[in-house]
C-alpha cells in the first residue's frame, strides 16, 4: 500500500513539474505574461493569440486575488494607501488581457472568441465577487470609510473611498454568509445570459440578407446599389445585389427604395432580431435577466433593479427618471403623429392610399424634406466623406483645446480598417493614444462606441497615457466611391469622438474614476454636446469639401441644413423614448414577470399610446443597451435625454461666447473633460456652467416648445 502510494505521489509530482514546465513555457511565448515593446505600450496585436487569452485570464485572476488577500490580511492599520491605493494597482495582468479582450469580441471577434466569452465571463463574475464579498477587505474599507473625516484626503481620494465603500455594499459585503452564496448564484447567471443576448444579436444581424436582382433597385441612388453589388459579391452572388439589417445597408434602402414590400421585408428583418422564434431567439433571455435582476436587487433590499441602479446616477430613483420622461413624451408624441399625418397626405398626393408604417417612414420623411426644405440627403453625402469628418473632429479638438492628432503607421493594430494617431497637448505634449475602426465587417457587433486599451492615471508620479479606440460601423469605399456619411452618420462620428476626447483629455490620478468612469446619464453629455458643432456654418466650412471637386459645401445647401434642424425631431424622439420606456418597464417589476417577453413589451408601448407607425429604437430581442451585459445601460437607456438637457445647455455657453471660444472651451475642459468621476456630476456640470442646467434648452432643440 505505501509504495502504490508513493508511485502515486512521484506521478502527481511528475504531472506537477510537466504542467509547471508547459506553463511557463506557454507563459514565455504569451504576450500578455511580457512587457509590451511595442510604441506607446500598445497591445501586440499580431503576436496575440486566441490561445492566449484563458491562461492569462487565469493566472491574472489568481495574481489579483493573491493581491487582494494580501491587502486585506495586512496586520497594519488600514490607511489609503495600504488599501485603496494597493488595490487600484492589483490586477495587471488580468486588466492587460481583459482590456484587449473585450474590446476584440466588439470590434473584431470570432468563434473562438466567443467560446472563451462564454466560459470566462460567469468566471470574472465570480472573480468579482471573490474580491467585494471578501469580508476582511471590507472591514478595512469600511474603516477608513467611517473616519473619513479624519484622513486628509484630497477630493478625488475622498471619492474614490466613498465608489470602493458603496461598491462592497452595493455587492453584498453586508449580507449574511447565505445570502452572499446566493448573490454569487445569481451574478453567475447574469453574466451567462448577457453573453448569450448579445451573441444572438449578432448571430441574427449577420444571419438576414435580402438577395435582389437589378429589377428590385427602383430609386435607389448609385452609391446605395454599388454597396449592394459589392455586398452581393462578397457573399459570392453573381449578378445580384444584397441588403442587410446592418444600418448603414438598411437605411439608405428604406430611404430610396420605391418598393414598398422590399422595404417592408428589410424592415421587418431589421425589428424582428431576436423575435424569430428560432435558436437565436431572445425573448426568454430577456425575461431571464429581469427577473434574475429583480431578484438581485431584492436581495440588496431595493424593490426593483431600477430602485438598484439608480442610486448611482443623477438621476437617483425611478420617479426622477420618469418625471424627465413624461415631461417631453406628450410634446414628442403630439409631433410625431403630426408628422405621419403629413406622411399619409404625401402617399394620397402619389395616389397610394395606406397608414404609414414603420417601413414607410424614411421613405417619405425624406420626400416630405425634399418637397418642404428642398434638401436632398444625396446632395449632403458628397460633402461628407468620412475621412473630411474625422478631420473635422480633429479641426474642432484643435481650435477648443489645441489637440493635434498624428496618423502614425508603426502602431500595432488588430485590423487593417485600423488607423492609428499620436495625440499631443496644446504644448506638443504626448497626452494619448487614438485608435479609429469606422467600417462595417461582419465580426463587429452593431452600432458605434468608445472604450479604451489603457485608461489614463498618474499614480505615484507613473504617469500613464491613454489609449483610446472609436468604433463604428459605416459603409466600406467601393471601387472608386469612397464612404459618404449621412447626416446621421457624421453626428455620430462626432458624437463618438467627444468620448474619446473625454478619455484623452483625462488629468486623474486614479484609473477607476479616470475618464469616462462617470454616472451613465452623466456620460453621454460630453459626447452628446459633439454633435452641436457638425452643421454650424462656421464647423461646415472647415471640413465639408465634395469628394470629386474639393469645393466647400455652398452656403445654399448649409441654409437648407438650418432650416430643416427640427424636421422629423418628433420620430426620433418617439423611437428613442420608446425605448426607454420599455427599459424602465423592464426594471421597475416588483414581481418576477410571468407572461411572455413579446406581451410584456406590447403592454408597455400600449401604456405610453405609442403609434403603430413608429416601433421602438431597440425593442426586446435586440436591446442591447438593456441586455447584453449584466449592467450596461439597464434602468439607463433614459440616460441621453438626461445628457441631452446639459448638453443643449452647455452649448449655449459657447453660442453666447463664440463657437470656438477659448476660454469656454478651457473652462469645460478643466471642470468637466479632465475630471473623470472624480466629483459629483451636478457639482462638475455646475463649476463649468455657473448654475444648474436649464431644461429649455432641449426643447427649444427639438421644436417642442
Amino acid at each position: 500500500m505505501m509504495k502504490k502510494l508513493l508511485y502515486v505521489i512521484a506521478a502527481v509530482a511528475l504531472f506537477s513539474c510537466q504542467t509547471q514546465s508547459e506553463n511557463t513555457e506557454m507563459q514565455t511565448e504569451n504576450p500578455f505574461y511580457q512587457e509590451w515593446q511595442t510604441p506607446y505600450g500598445v497591445p501586440p496585436f499580431d503576436q496575440i493569440k486566441d490561445e492566449h487569452y484563458m491562461q492569462a485570464f487565469e493566472d491574472g485572476m489568481a495574481q489579483q486575488l493573491e493581491e487582494v488577500n494580501a491587502i486585506a490580511s495586512n496586520e497594519e492599520e488600514p490607511t489609503f494607501e495600504n488599501t485603496i491605493t494597493a488595490f487600484e494597482k492589483s490586477g495587471d495582468l488580468l486588466n492587460k488581457v481583459s482590456n484587449v479582450f473585450f474590446n476584440l469580441t466588439s470590434a473584431h471577434t470570432n468563434d473562438s472568441l466567443q467560446g472563451i466569452s462564454r466560459v470566462i465571463s460567469p468566471r470574472l463574475s465570480a472573480h468579482s465577487d471573490n474580491i467585494f464579498l471578501n469580508a476582511d477587505f471590507y472591514a478595512r474599507v469600511k474603516a477608513l470609510f467611517d473616519q473619513r473625516e479624519e484622513l486628509d484626503l484630497t477630493i478625488e481620494q475622498a471619492k474614490l473611498l466613498d465608489n470602493y465603500n458603496t461598491r462592497f455594499v452595493r455587492a453584498g459585503a453586508a449580507l449574511s454568509v447565505e445570502e452572499q452564496a446566493k448573490m454569487r448564484e445569481l451574478n453567475g447567471q447574469l453574466s451567462s445570459l448577457s453573453v448569450a443576448f448579445g451573441e444572438n444579436v449578432l448571430a441574427e444581424t449577420n444571419k438576414f440578407e435580402m438577395v435582389l436582382e437589378e429589377g428590385d433597385l427602383e430609386g435607389l441612388p448609385e452609391s446605395v446599389i454599388n454597396a449592394g453589388a459589392e455586398a452581393a459579391k462578397e457573399r459570392g452572388y453573381k449578378g445580384k445585389y444584397v441588403f442587410t439589417t446592418h444600418r448603414p445597408s438598411l437605411y439608405p434602402f428604406i430611404t430610396y427604395s420605391t418598393n414598398r414590400e422590399l422595404r417592408e421585408k428589410l424592415k421587418k428583418g431589421y425589428i424582428n432580431r431576436g423575435d424569430n422564434d428560432d435558436e437565436n431567439d431572445n425573448k426568454e433571455l430577456a425575461r431571464q435577466l429581469a427577473n434574475v435582476r429583480l431578484e438581485k436587487a431584492q436581495l440588496l433590499g431595493y424593490s426593483t433593479w431600477a430602485d438598484y441602479v439608480l442610486t448611482q446616477r443623477m438621476l437617483d430613483t425611478p420617479d426622477k427618471v420618469y418625471n424627465l420622461l413624461d415631461k417631453v413624451w406628450p410634446a414628442a408624441l403630439e409631433a410625431a403623429k403630426k408628422e405621419r399625418d403629413l406622411m399619409k397626405e404625401m402617399a394620397a398626393k402619389e395616389g397610394v392610399d395606406i397608414d404609414i408604417m414603420p417601413w414607410d417612414w424614411w421613405y417619405y420623411a425624406e420626400k416630405i424634406k425634399k418637397e418642404q426644405y428642398d434638401l436632398d440627403e444625396n446632395e449632403i453625402r458628397p460633402y461628407l466623406k468620412v475621412d473630411n469628418v474625422i478631420n473635422g473632429t480633429f479641426i474642432l479638438a484643435n481650435k477648443l483645446f489645441g489637440m493635434t492628432f498624428e496618423e502614425q503607421t508603426n502602431i500595432p493594430k488588430y485590423h487593417d480598417d485600423v488607423r492609428t494617431y499620436t495625440v499631443k497637448n496644446e504644448n506638443g505634449e504626448l497626452i494619448g493614444i487614438y485608435l479609429s475602426d469606422w467600417f462595417y465587417r461582419s465580426s463587429k457587433r452593431g452600432g458605434a462606441w468608445m472604450n479604451t486599451y489603457r485608461s489614463q492615471s498618474n499614480m505615484e508620479g507613473n504617469k500613464i497615457i491613454p489609449i483610446v479606440t472609436n468604433v463604428g460601423n459605416f459603409t466600406k469605399p467601393t471601387g472608386d466611391t469612397p464612404s459618404l456619411l449621412s447626416q446621421s452618420e457624421a453626428t455620430t462620428l462626432f458624437h463618438e469622438f467627444g468620448h474619446a476626447l473625454h478619455g484623452l483629455l483625462s488629468e486623474c490620478t486614479y484609473p477607476s474614476i479616470s475618464g469616462t468612469s462617470t454616472p451613465r446619464d452623466f456620460v453621454e453629455f460630453p459626447s452628446q454636446v459633439m454633435e452641436n458643432w457638425v452643421f454650424e456654418p462656421e464647423m461646415l466650412a472647415l471640413y465639408a469639401f465634395h469628394y470629386e471637386t474639393g469645393e466647400v459645401m455652398p452656403t445654399e445647401l448649409v441654409e437648407k441644413i438650418k432650416n430643416a434642424g427640427q424636421f422629423n425631431q418628433g420620430f426620433g424622439t418617439v423611437e428613442y423614448m420608446a425605448a426607454s420606456y420599455l427599459d424602465m418597464a423592464y426594471h421597475t417589476v416588483t414581481e418576477p414577470i410571468t407572461i411572455g417577453a413579446g406581451e410584456f413589451e406590447e403592454a408597455a408601448m400600449d401604456e405610453i399610446g405609442m403609434i403603430d407607425a413608429i416601433v421602438p429604437r431597440y425593442r426586446t430581442g435586440y436591446f442591447s443597451h438593456a441586455f447584453s451585459n449584466p449592467e450596461g445601460y439597464s434602468a439607463g437607456y433614459y440616460s441621453y435625454l438626461n445628457s441631452e438637457v446639459m448638453d443643449a445647455d452647455a452649448f449655449g455657453a459657447f453660442k453666447e461666447n463664440g463657437l470656438f471660444d477659448k476660454e469656454t472651451a478651457n473652462a469645460y475642459r478643466e471642470h468637466i473633460l479632465s475630471k473623470g468621476g472624480t466629483r459629483d456630476a451636478m457639482e462638475m456640470y455646475v463649476n463649468f456652467r455657473g448654475r444648474e442646467p436649464k431644461f429649455e434648452g432641449l426643447l427649444e432643440r427639438r421644436g417642442f416648445n
